[in-house]
């Protein structure tokens, strides 16, 4: 699955001459790949690490993939610090690619430089993905699943967020994709984007005006994924009514005993209730 992605990601982030063919998967959750940062006194797991081949190139390369989540100064240094590691084990051509999520628009710095006035000792270089950078309806027509999970991090303001979910639910419609890949596509949409009741009637009438088999796909998908959502939530409080039905049941049973003159210690024994509990109901 990981594999899949990284292609996936490839061929839709980047234009050639870097068109990339994926050919083993080394590293991600192998534990081989825990890199020790010394100088910060912690252990890192590489994200993603496969070993592929570049269109047109003879020999293999290593492509080292970080996702940063959150804005850290130190970042290229460290970047650098997993490359040289990752160098000194595979002794390998590596392409470092640092992929950003955070919401903010920052212009991320790509090298870490080591110099002197008189030379300049490092300079270590790295591509850069600034997901909120990117032009949102640029990608619409990608018919990519990685093109439409992200849609949801990349470049657009409040008043384009019930456009933005549109696009991306006329996506997945065209995708055809099977139901567990459907769902976390769309689980890790409304992780970071989601729409209040009000943008949801706006959007809901906004298919309405589609193309009549497209918005019957769209209206489709959007009920199914209602109807999931309010089943879980019936699950959920089922279970929750269920638990406080029992715990009831065990504090009558509880009552009973002690009306019958069971000491505390047999109640407990019986119904699980803690001591305290029981102390409380006595008369």
């Amino acid at each position: 699955m990981a594999l899949t992605i990284f292609c996936e990601a490839v061929k839709l982030l980047w234009k050639p001459p870097l068109q990339i063919f994926a050919r083993k998967l080394s590293g991600g959750s192998s534990p081989e790949e825990v890199l020790t940062d010394v100088t910060a006194g912690e252990k890192h797991r590489v994200d993603l690490l496969v070993e592929t081949k570049l269109r047109g190139e003879d020999g293999l390369i290593i492509v080292h993939i970080e996702h940063q989540s959150y804005i850290q100064p130190t970042f290229s240094e460290r970047m650098f610090i997993y490359f040289s590691r990752l160098f000194q084990k595979h002794r390998r051509r590596i392409l470092p690619i640092a992929i950003f999520s955070y919401d903010a628009i920052r212009d991320e710095p790509s090298s870490f430089t080591v110099s002197f006035p008189f030379l300049t000792v490092l300079d270590f270089r790295f591509l850069t993905v600034e997901l909120s950078k990117l032009p949102w309806r640029e990608y619409i027509r990608h018919d990519n699943p990685v093109a439409a999970a992200l849609l949801s991090k990349m470049g657009y303001n409040e008043d384009e967020k019930v456009e933005v979910k549109k696009e991306f639910l006329r996506m997945l419609t065209r995708l055809e994709l099977d139901e567990a890949k459907q769902r976390l596509l769309f689980g890790f949409f409304e992780t970071y984007l989601r729409l209040s009741e009000e943008e949801e009637v706006r959007l809901r009438d906004e298919v309405k005006t589609m193309e009549e088999k497209e918005a019957a796909k769209v209206m489709e998908l959007i009920v199914s994924y209602e109807q999931k959502g309010m089943e879980k939530g019936m699950e959920k409080g089922m279970e929750k009514g269920m638990e406080k039905g029992m715990e009831k049941a065990k504090l009558d049973v509880a009552k009973r005993m002690l009306a019958k003159g069971f000491d505390a210690d047999t109640i407990h024994e019986l119904t699980g209730l803690p001591l305290e509990t029981i102390e409380q109901l006595k008369p």
